[in-house]
């Protein structure tokens, strides 16, 4: 089966974009993926260095048999209102209805619709699943992996969600594209804790990775408890989640917005901080109920709008 009826059935289903890889090992971003857990730049993420780690060397440790890997992507991409000072800041990714829900009901759907056509096993993977997803979306010509490791497209930049479909067909694989970062450093120059770091590793030299022990989204959504002094002010207004470093790409100067009904914002992501703190348990949940934010639970939440509102103090003195 050719790659162009693939990406024909996956815009059927919503994605818009879709390519093929080989489910072979990545030897090479293993390896590299190793080295960062090693150096313990995943922070407090188990899930990371744990057992799951060996996993996701491996596609056919998913499933048995696995032969091709699917890889596609869903624009989740919309305008906000221009920030005002003493208004919480929430990433896009989380103001509708929860990606997870989303992406896997698609997934399931182009299962479907491929084995109308072929028999076939197979087994849907979001961001969940251990699998080095970027790596295979890159071999399915996805995209590529910029500084500051998100997956960038040409064309639509790199407000995707990604989610895979690891199936027993032996599909046509795609080619990975060039990486286009070239000399550009702004996303390095923008991050407000200095999180996109320089590999150190031999034979990696010019190399960028991030520390998530200092990314933004790591520190308001990942971390429990207490945060490192250091990076609090660094914070600001954010509450959940952080898009600095995509905000400056170029490659998303021109990235279009998405048109999938269920990521339209649950509610309204310009809410001053002060009325964030007052909220109640059952206020938090009615209002956040369905999307990402619920992740952080009303205690993390709390932690966030006061750290934001401190930030805002310390900024105004």
């Amino acid at each position: 089966m050719r790659s162009e009826i693939i990406q024909r059935l996956a815009r059927e289903c919503g994605f818009e974009l879709a390519g093929v890889a080989s489910a072979q090992p990545v030897a090479e971003d293993f390896a590299r993926y190793r080295d960062w857990t090693a150096a313990g730049r995943a922070g407090e993420m188990r899930y990371l260095t744990d057992r799951r780690g060996d996993v996701r060397g491996d596609p056919r440790n998913l499933l048995p048999g696995a032969r091709s890997v699917i890889c596609v992507g869903k624009l989740y991409n919309q305008p906000l209102p221009e920030y005002q000072e003493g208004q919480a800041v929430f990433s896009r990714y989380a103001l509708g209805r929860d990606y997870h829900d989303v992406m896997r009901a698609a997934l399931e759907q182009l299962a479907s619709k491929l084995a109308a056509l072929e028999a076939q096993e197979w087994k849907a993977c979001v961001d969940t699943a251990p699998l080095l997803e970027r790596s295979y979306a890159r071999q399915a010509g996805l995209g590529w992996i910029g500084r500051n490791t998100c997956l960038i497209n040409e064309p639509l930049g790199s407000w995707f969600f990604l989610g895979e479909l690891i199936t027993t067909l032996e599909l046509e694989p795609d080619s990975p594209p060039p990486d286009r970062c070239g000399t550009c450093t702004r996303c390095i120059q923008a991050c407000p804790t200095q999180a996109i770091v320089p590999v150190v590793e031999p034979g990696r030299e010019g190399e960028w990775t991030l520390d998530a022990r200092r990314c933004i989204a790591y520190l308001n959504i990942e971390l429990r408890g207490p945060l490192p002094e250091e990076h609090r002010e660094s914070l600001g207004p954010h509450v959940f989640g952080c898009d600095i470093c995509q905000e400056v790409c170029p490659w998303n100067s021109r990235a279009p917005e998405t048109q999938e009904p269920a990521f339209a914002p649950l509610y309204d992501p310009a809410s001053p901080l002060e009325e964030l703190a007052a909220l109640t348990p059952e206020e938090f949940r009615e209002r956040f109920r369905h999307t990402p934010v619920m992740r952080n639970k009303y205690d993390g939440f709390l932690r966030n709008v006061n750290l934001a509102m401190h930030a805002k103090c310390a900024s105004e003195q």
